[in-house]
């Protein structure tokens, strides 16, 4: 092959490997990646379309949640009732197809925040969703997001540095097709779908030679660029993508979800440095047919407690250095519709899982469901004061 037509068509390549432009960018001629150590990691988990935090953590106490949902309202915990809420703390219950977080909250690693969110007033769900990950609501201006913004404060690892001067190529990775608003920056970044799917396509003596261009070419960006994925690649090929095992009989289901977390793990097992990870997971906007504690959404609350829960297992004492933050755009109104759903509302919640988390509690101040207690008459309203008190939490918040 030609190098004049390798250039075109492996910067194309490249692309497809999910790297940010910056990253393409980047001049780190014959870089050695060894292992970067184990450091502080923040996972963060986007509930796309907008999860009904009423029927996510229930609050059984309050008649008024019945009223306002007379058919798709879970039921008040009760001994041996499969279908009830999972009683938390005589006020709030988990749904039942959450059962998997119930160790994790009892074990004081999972913290509940309620009643909390953007204070904007969108019920779009793109503006919402571009004002949670950029962190600055009602303010389209901003160019970046809040995790891209936070690596470019913190800077390279203490780990990262020691092992490899300017090692942060895996500092923030997000498993989903496309880099995230939220990880969009100046601060390099990687996407990927897959860790399988992180290498050049192509085997044999063919990717031998297409190394060997790459590494003994001039001194231009194609030669950067090639030489640091080249080594990126092999960095990732420690993890062993197609033999891994869970540890401690942890089962991802076999969803996209389940699969993205688990690659999580692997990366985080590899030592390559990762200090940032993020995935997504659709399908929370049910304005028909929501279902109680079974439907549409208690699968989807089953698939998202059961992957994280495994996730956790998986990583055993190394959730001492993680941290899992969940978050979506905006909850949903506190009555139910005339579909059997519920439309776009206001206030949410947050699970925060980890070693260092004040777990065990569901944190908030509770506004209440009565009519002259909803926000604009109609959404669970939430309390920005009590929340910036909470901030002790998780310290990446």
């Amino acid at each position: 092959m030609e190098r004049r037509v390798f250039m075109k068509s492996g910067a194309l390549a490249l692309v497809t490997l999910g790297l940010s432009p910056r990253f393409l960018r980047r001049v780190a001629f014959g870089m050695e990646l060894p292992s970067a150590g184990r450091g502080k990691v923040l996972i963060c988990l986007f509930q796309r379309g907008a999860a009904d935090a009423l029927n996510v953590v229930v609050p059984h106490a309050e008649p008024a949640y019945y009223a306002l949902r007379p058919t798709i309202a879970i039921t008040r915990p009760s001994a041996g009732a499969a279908n009830a809420a999972i009683d938390l703390d005589g006020f709030f219950g988990l749904h039942p197809a959450l059962a998997a977080f119930k160790p994790l909250y009892d074990q004081h690693l999972l913290a509940v925040i309620h009643a909390v969110g953007s204070p904007s007033t969108t019920r779009s769900h793109f503006d919402a969703q571009d004002y949670m990950e950029t962190g600055t609501p009602d303010d389209k201006s901003t160019a970046d997001g809040w995790l891209n913004r936070y690596l470019a404060v913190q800077g390279t690892c203490d780990a990262c540095r020691v092992a490899s001067p300017g090692h942060d190529i895996f500092r923030a990775v997000s498993v989903t097709p496309e880099t995230p608003r939220i990880l969009e920056g100046p601060a390099p970044t990687i996407a990927m779908n897959s860790i399988e799917d992180f290498t050049v396509r192509t085997t044999g003596t063919q990717a031998e030679r297409m190394e060997a261009l790459y590494r003994t070419g001039s001194a231009d960006i194609v030669h950067a660029t090639g030489s640091e994925t080249f080594d990126a690649v092999k960095l990732l090929r420690t993890a062993n993508p197609q033999r891994y095992q869970p540890e401690a009989g942890a089962e991802y289901p076999s969803s996209e979800f389940g699969r993205r977390l688990k690659q999580i793990a692997q990366l985080i097992k590899a030592n390559v440095g990762l200090e940032i990870a993020f995935a997504d997971i659709g399908g929370w906007d049910t304005h028909v047919n929501q279902g109680g504690a079974t439907g549409q959404l208690a699968q989807r609350l089953t698939d998202f407690s059961r992957s994280i829960a495994a996730l956790v297992t998986d990583l055993g004492d190394r959730m001492g250095d993680v941290t899992i933050l969940t978050m979506s755009e905006f909850g949903r109104m506190a009555k139910e519709n005339g579909n059997g759903g519920t439309d776009h509302g206001h206030a949410g919640a947050l699970f925060v899982i980890g070693a260092d988390v004040k777990g065990g509690r569901v944190h908030g101040r509770w506004p209440g469901l009565q009519p002259e207690q909803l926000y604009e008459g109609r959404d669970l309203g939430e309390d920005r004061a009590e929340i910036r008190r909470e901030r002790e939490i998780a310290p990446f918040i």
